[in-house]
């Protein structure tokens, strides 16, 4: 096993065993090999840097290369954009630790040693993120090499394994990250989504946010920091912004657009489906700080006459978030709020049992010019999961839940 900061201002010789400079940068190329070891840069004094390629390279050691050719075998180095600088682009750069659920850092590289025809191939076969990584290279040239390897062997390993990590370009610069195109960090929860993303710089947030799934986004956005919500959407462009908004909780895509820059929020809500701009618009035209400023208008509700089975029919096709659906509501002539059943009841009773049989006697309602204080209270006092919400007619017009209120506290803390 080798490591990048031994490569790293190593001497090379070559078939001749003459000097021909030292080691100042290895490279891989992504779309040929993803793991191998391409090219290395050579540098001595003023001369013309070289370049040497993997079929070019007899023997590594810490601290030493051996060529298989001659120097004038190697060509003038020439920057390439599709070569990742191990140095440059990965030692020191921030990466998403899907199992640790954070943002690490890169101390050094592993890379392992396997033979080929005429020469040797070396692939990098994990990143370390741990002390070892690190201690290694604080210590690189102060102790003796010979010493420094038994030395931090003695520390705990930290690794993620090569093939977790994954390119993401983002503008102007590179950086590497865990593979966040696919299912590995899509199946963390929102909440360790957001704490990773709030680690993150601006450019890998925006990153982030256009692989992932429109629903998995829009959960991670809910959990973010206000203005950190802002910031996000900001960056992505307005189609892609909408296509997440679209799948947020009514009441949070309001707050949010509602916190950024008109004509940001226009171009947003002009590339959003027609019912879904209406729905966000209306909660939009509300004060934030009442009952009406902090109701969704994703809840369930059935007329009258309805039964069990159209209710575990409705909790089927449910689109909303899932703190809507521990109360069914009943709604009579031009949506006048009746009754409300909770979940539980529904689940216990047949399929032809009237809801109207099932509705609790006492129902707390709020209006929606309430303020946040009467609804907090009500909450607390009834030990509420949903609240609806009543014009002077008795309409109902929205519901407030549980986590509304949860967000509404933490704002003010």
């Amino acid at each position: 096993m080798l490591y990048a900061t031994e490569l790293m201002g190593a001497s090379a010789y070559d078939d001749q065993s003459n000097y021909v400079g030292r080691v100042r940068e290895f490279f891989i190329e992504p779309a040929e090999q993803p793991n191998r070891v391409s090219h290395f840069l050579i540098s001595r004094g003023r001369f013309q840097p070289l370049v040497a390629r993997y079929d070019q390279i007899a023997k590594v050691a810490p601290g030493r290369i051996d060529l298989s050719v001659s120097e004038r075998a190697l060509n003038a180095y020439q920057p390439n954009e599709a070569w990742l600088a191990v140095q440059k682009d990965l030692l020191d750069q921030q990466i998403i630790d899907v199992f640790g659920r954070k943002v690490v850092r890169v101390n050094d590289v592993d890379i392992h040693e396997e033979l080929g025809h005429d020469h040797i191939v070396l692939k990098l076969s994990a990143v370390d993120v741990g002390a070892r990584g690190a201690m290694r290279r604080l210590l690189k040239g102060v102790v003796p090499a010979a010493a420094l390897r038994p030395m931090v062997e003695k520390i705990p390993p930290r690794m993620i394994p090569w093939e977790f990590v994954d390119l993401i370009e983002t503008d102007p610069a590179r950086r590497v990250k865990l593979k966040i195109s696919l299912d590995r960090l899509a199946k963390l929860h929102p909440a360790d989504i957001a704490d990773i993303v709030e680690e993150l710089a601006p450019a890998e947030r925006e990153a982030v946010f256009e692989t992932l799934d429109e629903e998995v986004a829009a959960e991670t956005l809910e959990e973010l920091d206000p203005k950190m919500q802002v910031s996000v959407l900001s960056a992505l462009d307005s189609e892609r912004a909408a296509d997440i908004v679209e799948e947020m909780d009514p009441d949070a895509a309001a707050d949010v657009l509602g916190d950024m820059p008109p004509e940001t929020t226009e171009e947003i809500l002009t590339e959003m489906e027609p019912e879904e701009r209406a729905e966000v618009a209306e909660l939009m035209s509300f004060e934030e700080d009442t009952a009406a400023g902090r109701m969704t208008t994703d809840y369930m509700a059935l007329k009258a006459g309805a039964k069990v089975a159209d209710a575990i029919e409705m909790l089927r096709n449910f689109e909303g978030g899932i703190e809507s659906v521990s109360t069914i509501y009943i709604i009579g002539e031009r949506e006048k709020l009746l009754g409300q059943v909770p979940l539980a009841k529904i689940v216990l009773a047949t399929p032809e049992t009237p809801l109207m049989l099932l509705s609790t006697g006492h129902m707390s309602t709020i209006h929606p010019g309430a303020d946040e204080k009467e609804v907090a209270e009500l909450f607390d006092k009834y030990n509420l999961l949903t609240l609806p919400v009543i014009d002077d007619e008795g309409v109902l017009t929205g519901v407030i839940t549980a986590d509304d209120v949860i967000n509404m506290l933490r704002k003010k803390m």
